[in-house]
């Protein structure tokens, strides 16, 4: 049975596959079972930080899983103790816990804040803000969490407890701060799925000022913007603030499944033991392998990401059938005349791999991107947005 007929036969059908058969990759380059070669600039949706069987990263994955691959978090164990560190040095935040994902990462978050709310304002304040426009996953929760109408059918009831701001409206976040009873505000500074749309200075401090004189917390996430993807360890690093709460995933583990929520002064200590737990949260290769991304993303590699998406820009505002571009670093959105739709099909068949968010044709591709392959890529991908 060929495998798209064996994927349509046997998997549950809730994606949108592209017609491709992937089989193997090295760096930015992923290969077709058909032997056809691919420019990754999707990196599996922000996923494999260094692309594909990047050598440090498969070295440390391999000798962890030939040492201790699984054993809950009954026991301690080295990689997940030293992941946590290495986090809360490199941000400032104070306790960290791990999960498998970014929903996970969220709802972690989530719980955290209603739980410190419920602490330190009493009973009844267990609203949080989100953004109209945001995504913060895909279980009941952060479905509730996620401010776009589109997603907030089928599955009902949701969770409730959350109200919808403007982005970068601050009288829209102000006005619900005063008629809810409110734990938290949570925000993406770029909006990834709902179109790569970064929030402005402005109205993220003010958000922060809001939220100071309102006594609730500030839960950025950085599940799709983290890990060095906008050009800096955590892309609130842009605007010189200083969340409580953090969740990220994606990358961080460069291409295997961890989430982590990152707990600062305010929350440091409000989880105890029995209020939160993951099975396989911490794993011990998912750690390794997110202490392999994590160590390499210095000064020297967030300005080669900074370097790389102004080659990018520079490239695209050249064309004249580009009408916007949106984003950060390397997490860039591009609105064309022609659908996103077309343009992504026409890549891929030129040997370019890009994604989409809404209307437009997402790029996120791995960090360390050869500039040459870029140049090749951004050649291609330019044709299929001009034919």
């Amino acid at each position: 049975m060929a495998i798209f007929e064996k994927d349509k036969e046997y998997i549950a059908g809730t994606y949108a596959r592209f017609p491709v058969e992937l089989s193997e990759g090295n760096g930015s380059l992923i290969y077709g079972e058909d032997e056809k070669e691919y420019i990754d600039l999707a990196s599996g949706i922000a996923v494999n930080t260094f692309g594909m069987a990047d050598d440090e990263w498969v070295e440390a994955v391999t000798v962890q899983a030939s040492m201790l691959g699984h054993t809950s978090n009954l026991y301690y164990t080295k990689p997940c103790a030293d992941l946590a560190q290495m986090l809360c040095e490199r941000t400032g935040m104070k306790k960290v816990f791990f999960g498998n994902s970014g929903a996970e990462a969220n709802e972690c978050a989530i719980k955290a804040a209603r739980l410190w709310a419920l602490k330190n304002k009493g009973e009844g304040n267990s609203t949080i803000i989100t953004l109209k426009n945001s995504f913060h996953g895909r279980t009941i929760t952060t479905l509730a969490a996620t401010g776009q109408d589109n997603f907030h059918t089928d599955f009902g009831p949701f969770t409730p407890g959350f109200v919808y701001a403007e982005a970068n409206n601050l009288e829209s976040v102000k006005e619900l701060a005063e008629s809810n009873n409110c734990a938290a505000i949570m925000m993406e500074t770029v909006q990834g799925e709902g179109g790569v749309l970064p929030l402005t200075e402005e109205f993220v401090k003010g958000v922060c000022e809001i939220a100071k004189e309102k006594n609730m917390l500030v839960i950025i996430d950085e599940v799709q913007t983290g890990n060095g993807r906008t050009g800096k360890l955590y892309s609130y690093m842009h605007y010189g603030i200083t969340p409580d709460i953090v969740s990220t995933a994606k990358g961080l583990a460069g291409g295997l499944p961890l989430g982590c929520t990152m707990l600062g002064e305010k929350v440091k200590d409000i989880l105890t033991p029995g209020s939160h737990g993951s099975t396989f949260g911490g794993n011990p290769i998912c750690c390794a392998g997110a202490i392999s991304i994590l160590s390499r993303l210095d000064d020297e590699m967030l300005d080669g990401v900074t370097k790389r998406s102004e080659y990018i820009i520079s490239r695209l505002s050249e064309c004249k059938k580009v009408k916007s571009i949106s984003g950060k670093g390397l997490m860039l959105g591009i609105e064309c005349e022609k659908p996103a739709k077309e343009v992504i099909a026409s890549a891929m068949e030129k040997g370019v791999l890009v994604i989409s968010a809404k209307t437009k044709v997402r790029l996120l591709p791995p960090l360390n991107i050869p500039f040459e392959l870029l140049e090749m890529a951004m050649d291609k991908l330019i044709e299929a947005i001009e034919e």
